[in-house]
């Protein structure tokens, strides 16, 4: 039988230290990621809230506020029902026809305009200037035709990469 030489340990402990510290990486990476996908996440839901255009102030406080009230069970059970119906509400508007959509105006939309879109489905996204939504594909694009705007359907490999990438108005 072999001995292995105090070199040749030292070799292995080196190795072993060097497959811990990529190991180690691995999982601060993950964690960033994972982190940084949440952060995302928050963003959109700030965003579906409509509170994108809210003072970051204003926002901070409210959240700050919603922070301390979240160790109160009931409250929270009353937020999750809230936001549940939400988001039934859209998964139903979904399946009555509506989709994502984008539509991009050449100048900017007059009140009654606004009015008209957010009816139909519409927001505006302060961040990509364009009108967003859930809305019917057909009405959306007589719509933006009668403006002069261009309508844009989001396909669901959009919706993986938005994070990445702002959509352009077509």
């Amino acid at each position: 039988m072999a001995r292995t030489t105090l070199a040749e340990r030292q070799v292995r402990l080196e190795q072993q230290r060097a497959r811990l510290q990529m190991e180690e990486n691995r999982l601060r990476e993950a964690e960033r990621k994972a982190r940084t996908r949440r952060l995302i996440e928050a963003g959109g839901l700030v965003d579906k809230a409509g509170l994108l255009d809210v003072d970051s102030a204003v926002l901070y406080g409210a959240l700050m506020q919603v922070a301390a009230e979240a160790r109160n069970i009931e409250r929270v059970e009353q937020w999750r029902v809230v936001g549940g119906r939400a988001f039934d509400r859209e998964t139903k508007a979904r399946a009555a026809g509506r989709e994502p959509l984008v539509l991009a105006l050449p100048s900017p939309a007059t009140a009654p305009l606004q009015a008209q879109l957010r009816k139909a489905g519409f927001r505006w996204s302060k961040v990509l200037r364009h009108w967003e939504g859930l809305a019917i594909h057909d009405e959306a694009a007589a719509l933006a035709a009668e403006h002069g705007g261009s309508i844009r359907r989001v396909r669901e490999d959009d919706a993986a990469t938005a994070a990445e990438a702002p959509a352009s108005a077509e």
